[in-house]
């Protein structure tokens, strides 16, 4: 099974870099269930897979928050991880909150899960997480894991332009509806409740009679019309940013037949 995330290459990409942050003080969870998109109130239970926004709605980044004794793990992509230091200094003021990046690395495996490993809240086929010195996975194909279960990844699918309800959010436990504001919260309520989502984030088809894959970025089109974008591919399938309304019989990318996925 080949995977195809945005290398040029077509070889298996491994994890992307993270930066792991180190949250602390008395004001800790007021701060971020002011910010972010779940309800840190769960970190009790478990990881939060979350995102902050702008307040236009449109994601800085995604990440996960993991308790840490009286501490709490922050878990992101390194490219955005700038920002969404930036951010958290800036929304600070004066609360009682201490932000401090650490050398911590993450591993993520699907076998049996390491002592101190936290299970991904985004789907049970992801496995688990784990903080320390070392970096890396168990060799698990997570691209074709990802494409399976349609789970966008910043920086292939992700980026400063998504809308979270897009993305599938709601589905990878990622948004909380009832938790109260949140930056970027009134976007986002009225795209759940007062819209149609007219665009988003699928698993498609990629019919082809050998296994070459067509390259990221490459344009869906239907009747002639850009309809959608092809991302990591894995299998004979592909993770696709799709105009639902424009959808059907078709589709085409990269000269191979397109379709959706029951």
């Amino acid at each position: 099974m080949t995977s195809q995330n945005s290398g040029p290459t077509g070889e298996k990409t491994h994890m992307q870099a993270r930066v792991v942050l180190r949250l602390s003080g008395a004001d800790l969870i007021d701060f971020l269930q002011n910010l972010v998109t779940n309800d840190v109130a769960r970190l009790s239970d478990g990881p939060v897979y979350t995102a902050l926004l702008t307040p236009q709605g449109k994601l800085i980044t995604d990440f996960f928050l993991a308790q840490d004794g009286d501490s709490v793990l922050l878990d992101a992509p390194a490219g955005p991880a700038p920002a969404l230091l930036q951010r958290l200094r800036m929304y600070k003021l004066r609360a009682d909150v201490a932000i401090e990046e650490t050398d911590l690395g993450v591993t993520r495996g699907t076998g049996d899960r390491p002592e101190g490993a936290v299970v991904d809240p985004r789907h049970p086929a992801l496995g688990w997480r784990l903080y320390g010195t070392a970096t890396g996975d168990d060799g698990t194909d997570f691209d074709a894991l990802r494409v399976a279960h349609c789970v966008p990844a910043f920086g292939t699918e992700l980026g400063e332009d998504t809308y979270i309800l897009e993305a599938g959010f709601e589905r990878l436990n990622g948004v909380d509806f009832r938790k109260g504001c949140y930056v970027g919260q009134e976007v986002t309520a009225r795209m759940k409740h007062k819209t149609e989502l007219r665009k988003g984030f699928v698993t498609v088809a990629i019919n082809s009679t050998d296994e070459g894959l067509v390259p990221n970025g490459t344009e869906i089109t239907r009747d002639g019309k850009t309809i959608g974008t092809i991302h990591t591919q894995s299998g004979g399938q592909a993770i696709a940013y799709l105009r639902f309304d424009r959808a059907g019989d078709g589709m085409m990318a990269g000269g191979k037949a397109v379709s959706l996925l029951a």
